[in-house]
């Protein structure tokens, strides 16, 4: 296929379409309308939010009773999880907690994509910020944005993630709310764990951004027809092959996960509280970095669940790419 265009302009995010400015040309449909776009931008990447996490539910399982250590399964590796979850619980353990993720995701990955086209733009139109330098540090901010909004949320998916059928101690997400809300101090309750969360999206949402759109502007400016196709509701929109944007999906997952896993770690114990029995030693990020170390090492206690994790960014970032972009295209977004 023959391009009618004098240059390339890429404008590149994690999950968003690599553009192709062209010259305009007699006969080519007229752009994306702009009516409702930010309603429009918030379905598209909740829905892929959604899509993405409950295909990696049993993982996301496995990883939070691996992290804290649950006393049910604290002798076992990832594998031997998978098999045991639904022996004891039924193949539904699997997905203890989903319903919850759902109602959080959904917000989450809406405010995550948008914000991070608004501060991308704001960073270049209003500071002057462009390159490499604005997709890392839009990113940053767009994942705080995003963690901060629905952080009660994540609280209550973990805590339901973290039982084991037989030793319940919330009925469900309501209940969960009351509890924690009436025995750990209030609001205040919901936000344990914040600091690390905070700490640790700077550097993973900022290299997820970072290498994806590097990879990406990368592959379309050397290898354009060989990478790239053109978008099915614009033909003047570039976007990556689908089998290519899983390819750097999941590298820039792996990577920003292995960078942050840590703080990860420590985000989990402080969410769990009163929970785990040595929650005394993990009110702050500091001492429960500390704890962890001390008494499990970094690799059965900082980087604990990491072979897990690299298993889980893969499908989770291809799903959440797939869909996005089916979504902008559905919802005329490019």
């Amino acid at each position: 296929m023959i391009w009618d265009c004098t240059r390339f302009n890429l404008e590149f995010s994690m999950a968003t379409e690599a553009t192709v400015s062209c010259t305009a040309t007699p006969g080519l449909p007229a752009p994306a309308r702009k009516e409702y776009y930010w309603l429009r931008s918030f379905v598209a990447g909740g829905v892929a939010g959604c899509c993405a996490k409950t295909t990696i539910a049993p993982l996301d399982r496995v990883k939070i009773l691996l992290q804290a250590h649950n006393p049910h399964y604290k002798d076992l590796g990832v594998f031997a999880t998978l098999r045991s979850v639904p022996q004891k619980e039924g193949y539904l353990g699997l997905y203890k907690g989903n319903g919850a993720m759902m109602v959080r995701i959904f917000p989450y990955g809406a405010i995550q994509f948008m914000a991070f086209d608004q501060y991308k733009k704001l960073l270049s139109k209003k500071l002057g910020i462009s390159g490499h330098v604005h997709r890392l540090m839009a990113g940053s901010m767009a994942g705080i944005t995003a963690v901060i909004c629905t952080y009660p949320l994540d609280v209550i998916r973990v805590r339901l993630a973290f039982q084991v059928k037989g030793h319940h101690r919330y009925t469900g997400i309501i209940h969960a709310f009351q509890t924690i809300y009436k025995s750990e101090g209030g609001v205040s309750g919901f936000y344990r764990g914040l600091m690390p969360t905070v700490i640790g999206m700077a550097p993973y949402a900022g290299f997820s951004f970072f290498t994806f759109g590097t990879l990406k502007s990368l592959g379309l400016a050397h290898a354009p027809m060989l990478l790239g196709r053109p978008s099915s509701d614009n033909p003047k929109v570039l976007v990556l092959k689908t089998h290519v944007n899983l390819l750097c999906g999941g590298i820039a997952g792996a990577i920003a996960q292995t960078i942050s896993y840590p703080l990860d770690v420590a985000r989990r114990r402080m969410q769990l509280g009163s929970v785990l029995p040595d929650s005394e030693k993990c009110l702050t990020l500091s001492s429960t970095l500390k704890h962890v170390y001390t008494t499990y090492g970094v690799k059965k206690g900082l980087y604990r669940g990491l072979s897990l994790n690299y298993i889980r960014c893969i499908p989770s970032q291809a799903v959440a790419f797939t869909t996005y972009e089916f979504m902008k295209q559905t919802l005329h977004l490019n």
